[in-house]
């Protein structure tokens, strides 16, 4: 003989209610366990704050292997390569600049950043292939003292350069402004009116015989942690660190 065994509506109901019952355990476990692992970490670092954990995995953004300080601007900037991949500049996790087509292009890029709060102030491009000089003089004198500036080169970021241009991103830090040349690679961070912040950049010059690309040398990629300054035009009291 063949029994049949049917569910009714009060046996799905239990089951429904089991699940539930069981759901609810697994999220309770959890939670216990998770605070209990917070304790721990409290209790082997007494100056443990939940919420820097949290802000401080923010400042990992921007492809760095490490979190940056709460009061540092976490960042990663990349030249150009041939004339076909554009720059890049990202900051605290925001890309700012990206190749050719979000705010890059041929030339000198430009991310110009509150020296104070990290927050953005303005981007721009500068053909120096096919432009002016006068615009890039133009922007350079609207920076203001407290500001980091950030610049990456693409395809050619020189040949329009005149004494005035190189001499205003020299006062911001540069030092490899003077011999920029033709097809050179280049990135720069500096600022403006902060004294004692170590300008970083690096520099490649533009020679067929040892190009990586034909007629372009190899992309250049540098990033770190920039210190923000506690007033515009007042030196940095916190230590700077740098990540290659």
């Amino acid at each position: 003989m063949i029994y049949v065994r049917t569910v009714g509506p009060l046996m799905a109901h239990k089951k429904q209610r089991k699940n539930r019952i069981l759901k609810s355990f697994v999220m309770v476990s959890a939670f216990l366990l998770l605070i209990t692992l917070i304790f721990k970490i409290i209790k082997i670092n007494p100056g443990f704050e939940g919420d820097n954990v949290i802000a401080s995995s923010v400042h990992a953004l921007c492809g760095l292997p490490d979190p940056c300080p709460m009061d540092h601007l976490a960042f990663k900037i990349s030249s150009g390569a041939t004339d076909l991949i554009g720059p890049k500049i990202c900051t605290d996790g925001k890309m700012i600049i990206d190749g050719m087509n979000k705010n890059g292009g041929q030339g000198i890029n430009i991310a110009v950043v509150n020296g104070q709060t990290g927050e953005l102030i303005s981007t721009a491009t500068f053909d120096m292939w096919n432009g002016e000089v006068e615009p890039l003089i133009e922007f350079l004198k609207t920076i203001k003292d407290g500001s980091f500036v950030l610049m990456a080169s693409s395809d050619d970021p020189a040949t329009r350069l005149n004494d005035e241009a190189r001499t205003r991103i020299g006062e911001l830090g540069s030092s490899y402004i003077s011999v920029l040349g033709f097809r050179d690679n280049w990135v720069f961070v500096g600022g403006k009116g902060i004294k004692s912040m170590k300008p970083l950049e690096q520099h490649i010059r533009n020679d067929k015989a040892l190009n990586k690309y034909d007629n372009w040398p190899e992309m250049l990629e540098m990033q770190g942690c920039i210190p923000y300054s506690k007033e515009p035009g007042l030196e940095l009291i916190t230590n700077t660190f740098w990540l290659k």
